[in-house]
């Protein structure tokens, strides 16, 4: 394994992380326990979650991947072992009404913010999160699948930015949470809250959690640069689009358990006809060099020089595996400009 440090502070996490938001609707307590098992064994020691998980997020398996987490530490103690990342939810169009006081009072005022982490706290039996993470934010921002900015002047009733670095530091003091960081964010909002951090003396976000894959590098023309000079590293999800770079969709395909089966209208973002063609092409890339298409997608991800740890996921052992052996891979130069030609040739097909 490989680890990199965490923003400035002298933790080092390993640059493939565990993701687990299936534990507790594709995959059962067990299988989240020895997903987390074989990832420990192969040197990965960052697991990231959410108050909000599983996903999809329903009511009836709201928090379960946290307590999966929280029952996995009682039994192995290897709580001490563990960086661990969690997420606070935000305001939501979407029905979550199930969190806390509902999807609209959401955010990350005071009371929300101390009744959820001590929520996640209890679901996952230990007396601190190492990374809290603001999982979107308040504020009306292109995310999930949305790249333009539409100013709305109505938007203005968001926990203002400097309040939010209190509330945080007051889990700090508290001995609650170790570092914080962002999620879904802008460089706008990176670079304000590290603004206000330095000069108010407030915690520092130290890292940045966004979408990033062969089909959306968008992370590249937006927020390279911040991650890169103000030490604040992306934590890479969807690395594989939501398992698309996987291959195992390509032809209309339905696999068992699969998330576009179980959910075929969910995840469109992942899902265009300019995206199919291009995973196709990565596909046959991989493929004409003997890698893994999981493992060769991943690669790529894991050796951009602005991220700090990718997040990986995984509903059989055989997919957690592929990921994982993806550390252990290096693109040549010839594949690497390969890569570049099919991306050139469209750029971004699942924003």
């Amino acid at each position: 394994m490989k680890y990199r440090k965490l923003g400035n502070t002298n933790i080092d996490v390993s640059v493939i992380c565990l993701g687990t938001m299936t534990f507790g609707e594709q995959n059962s307590q067990e299988e989240g326990f020895e997903q987390m098992d074989y990832a420990l064994e192969r040197g990965v020691n960052f697991f990231d979650t959410a108050e909000l998980y599983a996903v999809m997020p329903r009511k009836e398996t709201y928090g379960k991947t946290e307590e999966i987490i929280g029952n996995w530490f009682e039994k192995s103690k290897n709580r001490d072992r563990v960086i661990l990342a969690s997420k606070i939810a935000s305001k939501s169009e979407d029905d979550l009404e199930w969190i806390r006081n509902g999807s609209k009072t959401l955010g990350f005022d005071k009371k929300n913010m101390d009744l959820a982490i001590n929520n996640s706290l209890k679901r996952l039996k230990t007396d601190y999160i190492d990374l809290y993470q603001l999982h979107w934010p308040e504020r009306k921002v292109p995310k999930f699948g949305v790249l333009d900015f539409e100013y709305d002047p109505k938007d203005d009733e968001w926990t203002a930015i400097e309040e939010v670095l209190e509330n945080l530091n007051n889990l700090v003091k508290a001995g609650k949470v170790r570092y914080v960081g962002l999620s879904n964010e802008t460089p706008w909002g990176v670079m304000k809250f590290l603004q206000l951090s330095k000069e108010k003396n407030l915690p520092r976000m130290m890292s940045i959690q966004n979408v990033y894959s062969l089909v959306n590098r968008v992370f590249d023309v937006a927020n390279s640069e911040v991650s890169i000079r103000e030490k604040c590293g992306l934590l890479a999800y969807s690395p594989l689009a939501g398992g698309r770079l996987s291959g195992k969709y390509i032809g209309n395909k339905k696999p068992n358990n699969a998330r576009y089966t179980i959910w075929p209208r969910r995840f469109s973002r992942h899902h265009t006809r300019r995206g199919e063609i291009a995973i196709e092409s990565y596909f046959k890339l991989a493929k004409k060099y003997g890698i893994a298409p999981s493992t060769f997608a991943n690669a790529f991800v894991n050796d951009r020089p602005f991220v700090t740890s990718n997040i990986i996921g995984a509903t059989t052992m055989k997919q957690l595996k592929e990921n994982i052996d993806s550390i252990d891979l290096t693109l040549s130069k010839d594949i690497l400009n390969e890569i570049e030609n099919i991306h050139l040739s469209d750029p971004n097909p699942c924003v």
